[in-house]
């Protein structure tokens, strides 16, 4: 029987250089991402905007709620480019998936 106890995941996931911090500080990163481009939507579109992803070649991945939906996030791209400046690399081309409705949408 081990006598070590139990430590909270929190405490996991924040030790330094674990493959857990980094993914935890990716998820984060990502979060920030779609929140920043949802605030440079209008309302509507921007409840059709799920994930969003900035590849290292500078390719802004989001994915779309339905075919129409991403139709016209295509027409929003300077909009989308403008809410990525600052952020490394530069937003130079736009994908975008359909992936659903975000959940609880």
């Amino acid at each position: 029987m081990s006598n070590k106890t139990p430590r909270p995941l929190a405490e996991v996931i924040a030790r330094p250089g674990s493959a857990l911090a980094e993914l935890a500080r990716e998820a984060e990163a990502h979060l920030d991402l779609a929140t920043s481009l949802r605030r440079a939507l209008p309302a509507d579109l921007a409840a059709a905007l799920g994930a969003a992803n900035l590849h290292e070649d500078g390719t802004l991945v989001v994915t779309a709620a339905s075919p129409a939906w991403a139709a016209r996030l295509r027409f929003e791209e300077a909009r989308l480019f403008a809410a990525c400046t600052g952020r490394q690399p530069a937003a130079l081309r736009l994908k975008i998936r359909v992936a659903g409705p975000p959940a609880g949408g």
